[in-house]
């Protein structure tokens, strides 16, 4: 996983945090849904990556 992604997806993971509770403050439904949303996105990106860094381990262990 690169530097920049994993920047990128917390970023995106805790912008969704702010959103979320942005939205618990004013009341407004619409703006916590969007925070709860690009936190998942951040989240499944981030595991994403993480398979792709454990598949380029297990490959780079059997070249050896």
């Amino acid at each position: 996983m690169s530097a920049e992604d994993k920047v990128s997806n917390k970023a995106q993971e805790l912008k969704g945090r702010a959103k979320e509770n942005l939205g618990d403050v004013t009341g407004d439904e619409e703006l916590r849904a969007e925070g709860r949303a690009d936190q998942t996105e951040g989240g499944l990106k981030q595991a994403g990556e993480k398979v792709k860094d454990a598949g380029k381990k297990v490959k780079d262990a059997f070249k050896k």
